[in-house]
């Protein structure tokens, strides 16, 4: 089982993240590092399709929303955390 993050994009997500990036890039690198954020990653067109990421668990991935500076700053929406039954595992 794998825990998977769905960002949705604030309205004005391009004039927004900037500012949030380094601190965000910051809490990607500490949480990839210690092996928890397995992958990340926006979709084609990040304001209208927004971002996701997949976590080892689910306390990961409440964690890291808890704290990410575009959650907590508003460059993000919306957020939804699903279960995902990973089949092609390693």
């Amino acid at each position: 089982m794998k825990y998977v993050v769905l960002y949705t994009s604030a309205e004005d997500v391009a004039s927004r993240a900037p500012a949030h990036f380094p601190a965000h890039r910051a809490r990607l690198d500490e949480y990839h590092a210690r092996g928890d954020l397995l992958l990340v990653g926006t979709f084609g067109d990040p304001q209208k399709e927004g971002s996701m990421a997949i976590f080892r668990t689910r306390e990961a991935a409440e964690s890291f929303v808890a704290g990410d500076p575009f959650v907590l700053n508003g460059v993000v929406a919306s957020y939804e955390i699903r279960d995902w039954n990973e089949t092609l595992a390693p």
